[in-house]
């Protein structure tokens, strides 16, 4: 924990008086407590739109599973929120499901199939990965078989379903609003906390990686 205090002290002096301001405004906030997680999703501006949406509602990392396709956001799509938020890419493999389960997290596969749950009257008691499937197909069976439950978006037309990016965008506010009122402790813990502005430090500079990378290793930090 002293290690990240003292690079993080040390990145401060990079950043304007503004940008770390930002940071520390919108920082406490943050969450990992819903866990978007896309399966090959392959229109950029469907992923730029995720990015924007998980930003938005200061979730903060998206994990992307990779298979025929890379997750690749379009930057004017962003607007700015790539800089906010951590993408982890992983294959698209049982073992990359299998690592994200580990950590703790329920696998909610987002799904009108196996007796889904409808969003608006969905109880969130634990961290959750969210689970999106490809426009064409949505969540794979392989999944579906293999997650702990479904979420489904309530219809009210003739449309069945809506757009990958939209339905991420309803989830994610719903969950949202939902932690905000829970009294649940769904916010990042002090080790976490300080982890994330690191990445923002490192994000907003110049030439930022190098700068990181240089520090960590002068001092034999390990990140």
């Amino acid at each position: 924990m002293e290690d990240l205090v003292k690079t993080y002290e040390y990145l401060k002096q990079f950043l304007t008086e503004e940008r770390l301001k930002k940071i520390e405004h919108f920082a406490p906030e943050s969450s990992d407590f819903v866990l978007p997680v896309l399966e090959d999703v392959y229109q950029f501006r469907n992923a730029a739109a995720i990015v924007r949406s998980t930003e938005a509602c200061a979730f903060h990392k998206v994990v992307a599973l990779q298979e025929e396709h890379n997750f690749e956001p379009n930057l004017r799509v962003t607007k700015g929120a790539d800089t906010w938020v951590e993408v982890e890419k992983l294959p698209r493999n049982m073992e990359s499901f299998q690592k994200i389960k580990d950590r703790g997290y329920k696998m909610v596969a987002v799904s009108l199939e196996k007796n889904a749950k409808f969003l608006p009257e969905y109880e969130i008691t634990e961290p959750m990965a969210l689970i999106f499937g490809t426009e064409m197909e949505g969540v794979s069976q392989e999944i579906l078989d293999l997650a702990d439950e479904t979420l489904a978006i309530p219809m009210y037309g003739f449309t069945r379903s809506f757009n990958v990016s939209v339905a991420a965008s309803i989830c994610l506010y719903e969950l949202k609003q939902k932690l905000m009122k829970s009294g649940i402790d769904y916010k990042l813990n002090e080790e976490k906390l300080l982890r994330m502005k690191i990445l923002w430090a490192v994000n907003s500079m110049r030439s930022g990686n190098q700068i990181f990378e240089k520090y960590l290793k002068d001092n034999n930090i390990n990140f």
